[in-house]
């Protein structure tokens, strides 16, 4: 299925869900390319209908850690000890603050006192994203992926997106001194011993 909005409308308010090929689509990718990949973004509403389509064709679906330490962490489908191995993993996408910012920013106290109690210690700004990128390093999950800017260390700063804004997206690009400053020792080490390298 897809959210169809209306040819020139300025928002999204009018839209309507409209019914897509379903598993014609995919039946019809898996006759022309045998071994497509495709990852399956079910962050929104993810109905029966929808995971039925991705167990049917082995789809990976998207985890956030970002979205792991709210309310309701225990059962949270966002939080490592919920994973199957088959999702892609993620800190944060190009649509989320970046972990640090995130922690600066947008976490309450309780869901940095869950995200403490989950990972076994308090962390500060200048070291919960190398936390976030163990979890989802270490976790099941098939595919980890983890954004420079995650990587580095930065805050809101650089952030890529702010959805449903027009300006001021996509504009953060890592300079030479970033890159040559990067860890990927530490990466690099992490990567090891969670067996993705």
């Amino acid at each position: 299925d897809y959210y169809e909005v209306p040819a020139g409308d300025a928002t999204a308010e009018r839209g309507t869900w409209v019914d897509g090929p379903g598993a014609d689509f995919f039946e019809a990718l898996a006759r022309r390319l045998p071994c497509f990949a495709i990852v399956a973004e079910d962050l929104g509403a993810n109905t029966p209908a929808v995971q039925g389509l991705l167990d049917r064709f082995d789809l990976p679906g998207m985890k956030i850690l970002l979205f792991a330490f709210g309310e309701g962490i225990a059962k949270s489908a966002h939080i490592p000890h919920n994973y199957i191995p088959n999702l892609i993993c993620y800190t944060g996408t190009h649509d989320n603050n970046t972990s640090r910012g995130w922690f600066e920013e947008e976490a309450s106290e309780e869901d940095k006192e869950r995200l403490y109690a989950y990972i076994g210690k308090e962390v500060g700004a200048d070291t919960v994203h190398r936390e976030l990128v163990r979890l989802g390093m270490t976790s099941v999950a098939r595919v980890c992926i983890v954004p420079m800017q995650d990587v580095l260390g930065l805050g809101a700063a650089a952030r890529m997106n702010y959805p449903s804004t027009a300006e001021g997206n996509w504009v953060w690009r890592m300079t030479p001194e970033e890159f040559d400053e990067a860890p990927f020792e530490w990466l690099r080490g992490l990567t090891v011993l969670s067996g993705r390298g």
